[in-house]
């Protein structure tokens, strides 16, 4: 439309003018509102992006809308400038009436201020109205001017940004002005949707609410809208419960999603997957949680949340109020701390301290009685074999356990023992935790030929291979030097020697280290772990089964090269 010259302006033109603007004053909310200035900026005034700057509460601007481009949208929806930034762009530039234009050729002192802004590539302009990749072009938004008022306009209601004409120029006489009545028809219509939004609310507040609790309503309102932290309300009970019903700037922020886009989901739409199950653990009143939610972009960031109940009014339906607070820095420094005292530095595999921990997880130890006339005996299946009745306990075969005449179920008995293959040379079946020491032929002498960093190389490539060539769920462990074990869960025993030759053929695979291949050979050995056992007594069976197998190959075939 900006190409056109006043006498002829095509009635088509006007019909669609007309028409977005018939849309802005009918759409539902404030929100939807606003979309549809930005998205008629674009379709009836013949400008690629449009973008609604709002005016909050404390006077800094807010994206609140943005039209064709989705990439600038996702950038900086939700973003704020400053008041003053905004300020120091509106008094300076060209002034087109009410419009305000700032070329590239002033524009660039403002790139590295706080407003949210875009950037687009293009060509340098050939002629003098053609239109800059960094020409700025505003038109600002005033409410209408009070009967009787000394202004020609109100006060500031917010701004809108418009890019890169369709025809490749400068907006001419039509084409300005045609923006300006737009912006002014913009700010009536803002303003109006304003009014009927708090509208609404006072009405469900006056049906709802007492007059004594009107005071309390709005210092909550003002707490809320602005906590640095996020906050939300979601219904309580009913269909829709848990549905987020309002958000405020501090939460939309954080998760990078418009408010009106955050009332189409619950959290447990928003929570990441395996932290769902934490999300239904917490309680609705006074539950408190350490999850992650996920952002607009697609990341996830991990947040504190805390429920509360509050009620609308003294019998009125009640909501839940979620305090959302940003722990992803703690997190992220816990994590790391966490992975650095249960692994190896150099390889990354769980060390020493966390395989004993995982080894010993899965490990009991023989129930001890607390009288000395106790029996240390264990049945078939690792159960207490002993009659303490004399002594006021009664361990029945079924793991209860009475005193005095009340029953209580022991937490041991819920435990599932770990045992090893029966002995025999043909394996018959039986499925243990199967524990291989692994110990490198050979490491020693490519360290001193070589060098250290030669060595590291050939540790982090053999914890490779190993961690290859196991299953999920097993764990490669470097238990220190060039000594590894792996904790392999339901395998026989020849299912465990198949394991311990595959993974050495992995190993004595030639191995690049500082420009040079070099081998190193590898020895086995299997041990079982069974309940009744210590971690340590695991590791030492395993780790004598190893050096048994070392001694029985001959000198020649311990080392591959």
């Amino acid at each position: 439309m900006e190409a056109e010259s006043e006498p002829y302006v095509r009635l088509a033109s006007l019909r669609q003018l007309h028409q977005v603007m018939a849309d802005m004053n009918t759409a539902r909310s404030l929100a939807d509102t606003l979309q549809t200035v930005a998205n008629g900026v674009v379709t009836a005034l013949g400008y690629e992006v449009a973008c609604v700057n709002l005016v909050r509460p404390d006077g800094d601007l807010v994206v609140a809308a943005l039209s064709g481009d989705p990439a600038a949208e996702a950038l900086i929806t939700g973003r704020v400038g400053s008041r003053d930034s905004w300020e120091r762009r509106l008094s300076m530039g060209e002034t087109w009436g009410d419009l305000v234009f700032i070329p590239h050729t002033e524009g660039w002192v403002l790139d590295d201020d706080d407003v949210p802004q875009w950037y687009t590539d293009g060509p340098a302009p050939r002629f003098e109205d053609e239109w800059h990749p960094s020409d700025r072009l505003f038109a600002p938004m005033y409410t209408p001017a009070a009967p009787g008022g000394n202004g020609a306009c109100g006060e500031l209601i917010g701004v809108l940004s418009v890019d890169r004409p369709r025809n490749g120029r400068r907006p001419g006489a039509w084409g300005r002005e045609a923006l300006q009545m737009y912006a002014f028809q913009a700010a009536i219509a803002i303003s109006n949707a304003r009014l009927r939004s708090n509208m609404q609310r006072a009405l469900v507040r006056l049906e709802r609410e007492q007059q004594a609790l009107r005071a309390s309503e709005e210092s909550f309102r003002q707490a809320f809208e602005y906590a640095p932290s996020g906050m939300a309300i979601a219904e309580m009970g009913g269909d829709q419960h848990g549905r987020i019903l309002r958000t405020n700037d501090a939460l939309c922020r954080l998760l990078g999603r418009p408010a009106s886009a955050m009332r189409r989901y619950s959290f447990s739409d928003l929570v990441h997957p395996e932290d769902i199950g934490t999300l239904l653990r917490t309680s609705a009143e006074g539950g408190r949680a350490e999850l992650r939610l996920g952002r607009r972009d697609g990341t996830y960031v991990w947040v504190s949340l805390r429920n509360s109940v509050v009620a609308d009014a003294a019998d009125g339906p009640r909501f839940l109020l979620t305090h959302v607070e940003d722990i992803e820095d703690r997190k992220r420094r816990e994590l790391q701390l966490a992975h650095r005292a249960s692994h190896d530095s150099l390889t990354g595999l769980p060390n020493s301290a966390e395989l004993r921990s995982r080894l010993s997880s899965r490990l009991c130890a023989r129930p001890q009685s607390a009288h000395p006339a106790a029996v240390d005996a264990m049945d078939a299946q690792g159960h207490p074999a002993f009659d303490t009745r004399d002594h006021g306990f009664d361990f029945r075969s079924d793991g209860a356990e009475r005193f005095g005449g009340a029953e209580r179920f022991d937490a041991y008995d819920h435990h599932v023992h770990t045992v090893a293959p029966e002995d025999g040379v043909r394996d018959d079946g039986t499925k243990g935790l199967a524990v291989l020491f692994c110990d490198l032929d050979g490491f020693k002498s490519i360290n001193d030929r070589f060098g250290h960093n030669a060595g590291d190389a050939v540790l982090i490539e053999v914890a490779h291979r190993l961690s290859r060539g196991v299953r999920d769920g097993d764990t490669v462990a470097r238990l220190g030097g060039d000594e590894f074990v792996i904790l392999a869960d339901g395998l026989g025993r020849a299912d465990a020697q198949d394991l311990a030759v595959r993974l050495r053929n992995e190993i004595i695979q030639p191995i690049r280290a500082e420009g040079r291949a070099v081998r190193v050979g590898a020895s086995f050995g299997i041990g079982w772990a069974h309940c009744g056992m210590t971690a340590d007594e695991v590791l030492k069976s395993a780790d004598e089964r190893m050096y048994v197998e070392k001694r029985s190959r001959p000198k020649q075939h311990r080392r591959a090269g």
